[in-house]
């Protein structure tokens, strides 16, 4: 009986014991999680193709969407699923393989959020310095700030990571164990409360020069009528992307709070611990081509002609989908 409660019986004391759960709440579990991730990828590869493919959407500011897909969706093709195996009672694919999976969890969460804070710069420019926008971002700096962001984040995860790249399993008090142990304070700072702060910074800059906009336009409401067409579609686009940010600060911070405000200072990630708020945590990578690309007509276009496979026919990367 004892071996048997063992995740490998053979090795006895070393061994782990296994923690299991009723059957059928495990299998509602990874249904339900296999289902996230399945639609995270599935998503995000919309993204991903939509952009890639149609010359209209070849932007700055899509290309940002781009790199956030491209991140998401790795997440949901590989970080979530093997989030599932960490959940199983024991971890049957050695100490090399669960380093490894940290260290690319790391660097695609981390992708994830600087692409998030890229996208509240670019849209930063765009309404509070709109007549400069085209000369200060340009397609060639987004390139080198996507280059630098993904650089980072895997110089990042190395730094943090290192002991438990140098050696596989140094943390584990057991065979069948997958744990890390990092420094909670610099995660918190660099990982939470900086990215975020600096959401909201723009995002409050954004919001009193939106309001401020609206205020000129009403004031100028005698305008030369095309002119103030014009002038108000501009400013109804922008409103809406200022909507938006909101809408990714509140998503981000419902996603990250709990699991940084558990983890505490000294932040250790088990087999076991914190399952709700990891998963809630990846789930910022599904929810992100939601709020920035099906609010979006241009996406819904883009989805239907690719689902339709109008995407197969000559010249579809020149079809107009905004």
């Amino acid at each position: 009986m004892e071996e048997a409660e063992l995740c490998f019986p053979q090795l006895l004391n070393t061994s782990c014991k296994k923690h299991t759960r009723p059957q059928s709440e495990s299998m509602l579990i990874y249904i339900l999680l296999s289902f996230i991730s399945l639609l995270t990828a599935f998503l995000n590869l919309m993204v991903i193709v939509s952009i890639s493919h149609f010359r209209q959407l070849h932007s700055p500011t899509n290309l940002l969407l781009l790199s956030l897909a491209v991140s998401d969706f790795l997440v949901g093709l590989l970080v979530m699923p093997f989030q599932i195996l960490v959940m199983q009672p024991c971890w049957l694919l050695g100490d090399l393989v669960c380093a490894v999976y940290y260290f690319f969890a790391f660097v695609t969460i981390g992708a994830s959020i600087v692409n998030m804070v890229l996208i509240s710069v670019d849209r930063y420019v765009a309404i509070c310095d709109p007549l400069h926008y085209s000369t200060r971002i340009t397609q060639k700096r987004v390139q080198i700030c996507v280059l630098l962001c993904w650089n980072y984040c895997v110089f990042y995860s190395f730094m943090i990571l290192y002991d438990k790249l140098k050696e596989p399993g140094s943390y584990n008090s057991c065979y069948g164990q997958c744990v890390i142990n990092i420094i909670g304070a610099v995660d918190i700072v660099l990982g939470f409360i900086l990215p975020i702060s600096t959401i909201i910074i723009l995002y409050v800059r954004v919001f009193v020069v939106a309001v401020s906009q609206a205020r000129a336009m009403r004031s100028h409401i005698t305008a030369v009528k095309l002119q103030r067409s014009v002038t108000v579609t501009v400013k109804k686009s922008e409103l809406k992307a200022a909507r938006t940010l909101g809408v990714v600060v509140a998503v981000f911070l419902t996603c990250y709070s709990p699991f940084y405000c558990v983890s505490g200072s000294d932040l250790m990630i088990s087999l076991s611990a914190n399952t709700f708020m990891n998963f809630l945590l990846l789930m910022n990578s599904c929810l992100n081509p939601v709020i920035y690309a099906f609010f979006y007509p241009w996406f819904r276009k883009s989805v239907k002609i690719i689902i339709t496979l109008e995407i197969l026919q000559p010249y579809s990367c020149r079809a107009r989908v905004m």
